[in-house]
């Protein structure tokens, strides 16, 4: 048949384009990016589940606190009494559904040494104040904790100003401050494990750990998830590594008391992002930073994230990259920029290709066209098909991964509600993908020509890299956070009952806190 419709002969102009030397090599290329994905999240999978596996013989073995420590002495009156201070450091901004929950696993830690919890506000107008004040009237006498009211940032973020006053407030002999994000649950023994890690190996400069994403059921809940699991696979080493996540530091106190290495004033003067400027800074003083493997966190997502607060969350992301402390450092993020840029639209530009190959295919075969005008098209319906396969094995990777944290959670945390993988939906998280890809490369060219991003309620303007204008304007800016969906501003929130308080606290009574140690 050699008469064509217009528009069969466009759709098969079409495939043959996407059979050209460039257009085979980008479809080749985005498979080889989603087996790369698979083998990641297959390494990942194998050190999480090896953890597992240590548990779970410890428990065999006699050791019914194996998801605490490895060794049962530890727990040992004479061991405990030997542990260092900590103070948990947590800026928080807004109040939301899942606050209560993630503040009460935070401060019913089983760490068995001197620990304080400072829970640090911009204002007594924010929700988040009355809500945790609270919170610690009904643990009085069983946790040191308390409120601390930073006032405005000048000079750096609002959560960088709230970290640096929590330390300012911290207790003169604790050895290490953990800075905990308000949207993830911790598992009783966190605290711990950090601790002894720190304890073990004196040179680590600091500890992180990353969420596992709890998504919600909308789009945007699924395209956070999507967003982070790439990342996941850097903090899944057992050990070193070059990521850093600001929902969870460990670092040694004196580093803030001495300013060591510049800490303080490189996140005081300018700062935007605390992970990334501490990342920075570790790797232009060759500081170590490691990440054990049972540092994962389940991080529920709001059941009524917009897709609108996903772009603004993307946003901030990808603003990280426009902010920087060095030249050096720079250059790191200029080469970042590069490779989400190649990377994220080489992943998704196959896909596109592949649709049109298929619905060539379909078209000849419905047409009955003769083998001589289709030569190119089964060619690139083959790679449509190797294309299909490979996104079946990254997904399924990415499944096995998922599955193994949200056991691993259970085992960490086995007095809390269960995690299941019964919700996630692999069609949804399919298409999250290729939304989060295709979105990522405008949002870091917005984020580079605009150079100023709303956070919280509170607009920052870089220059050079560094904040140089703060504006706040309540009424023109968000009414809740992008992820947790929390209430930002007092008028908009209700103080929460006792009774809710209550029933929550009832649920985790049983995990005894040591005794309040005097400041």
């Amino acid at each position: 048949m050699s008469a064509l419709h217009s528009a069969d002969s466009f759709l098969l102009s079409l495939s043959r384009a996407f059979c050209s030397p460039l257009a085979v090599f980008i479809q080749i290329q985005g498979c080889v990016i989603c087996l790369t994905l698979a083998i990641g999240w297959a390494f990942a999978a194998y050190v999480r589940k090896r953890e597992i596996n240590r548990i779970e013989d410890g428990i065999k073995g006699g050791n019914s606190f194996a998801f605490l420590c490895h060794d049962i002495n530890e727990l040992e009156h004479s061991n405990q009494v030997n542990l260092p201070r900590v103070s948990v450091v947590m800026p928080l901004k807004g109040f939301g559904e899942h606050n209560l929950h993630n503040w009460k696993s935070q401060i019913t830690s089983l760490y068995g040494g001197p620990i304080e919890f400072l829970f640090v506000v911009e204002s007594t107008e924010d929700p988040a104040y009355h809500a945790v004040s609270q919170l610690i009237t009904e643990f009085k006498g069983d946790v040191d904790a308390r409120v601390i009211v930073a006032g405005l940032s000048t000079t750096c973020s609002q959560k960088i100003h709230n970290q640096l006053v929590g330390v300012e407030n911290m207790h003169k002999d604790s050895k290490y401050v953990l800075f905990l994000d308000d949207d993830v649950r911790f598992h009783p023994g966190s605290i711990g494990v950090l601790t002894t890690e720190m304890e073990k190996n004196p040179e680590i400069f600091i500890q992180t750990g990353y969420p596992l994403d709890l998504p919600s059921g909308t789009l945007g809940s699924y395209c956070i998830y999507e967003y982070h699991m790439p990342c996941s696979m850097g903090f899944a080493t057992g050990g070193k590594t070059f990521f850093l996540w600001g929902g969870c530091m460990m670092m040694h106190a004196d580093d803030f008391r001495h300013d060591n290495y510049g800490v303080v004033s490189g996140l005081r003067d300018g700062g935007y992002s605390d992970d990334m400027t501490l990342a920075a800074i570790a790797g232009a003083h060759k500081r170590l930073i490691t990440s054990p493997p049972v540092a994962v966190f389940p991080h529920p997502i709001a059941s009524d994230l917009t897709f609108s607060r996903y772009w603004n969350y993307l946003r901030k992301q990808t603003f990280v990259l426009e902010s920087y402390i060095s030249t050096v450092n720079w250059l790191m993020n200029r080469a970042l920029f590069l490779t989400h840029f190649i990377l994220s639209w080489g992943f998704v530009a196959p896909y596109f290709m592949a649709m049109v190959h298929v619905a060539a295919a379909l078209q000849i075969y419905i047409k009955g066209y003769s083998y001589g005008e289709t030569t190119c098209t089964s060619g690139g319906l083959l790679l449509a098909i190797w294309l299909a396969i490979c996104t079946f094995t990254e997904l399924l990777s990415m499944w096995n991964l998922t599955r193994i944290e949200v056991q691993l959670c259970n085992i960490l945390s086995p007095e809390a509600p269960k995690l299941s993988l019964d919700y996630y939906n692999w069609s949804m998280i399919f298409v999250a993908m290729l939304v989060d890809n295709f979105l990522y490369p405008i949002s870091a060219f917005w984020s580079h020509f605009s150079q100023t991003i709303n956070w919280s309620g509170i607009r920052y303007n870089l220059k050079n890299g560094k904040i140089h204008k703060i504006e706040r304007n309540k009424d023109k800016g968000p009414e809740f956070t992008d992820l947790g969906g929390k209430h930002l501003y007092g008028k908009k929130a209700a103080t929460p009952k006792a009774s809710l308080l209550g029933s929550l606290g009832r649920s985790l009574a049983h995990w005894h806190q040591p005794k309040k140690y005097d400041v």
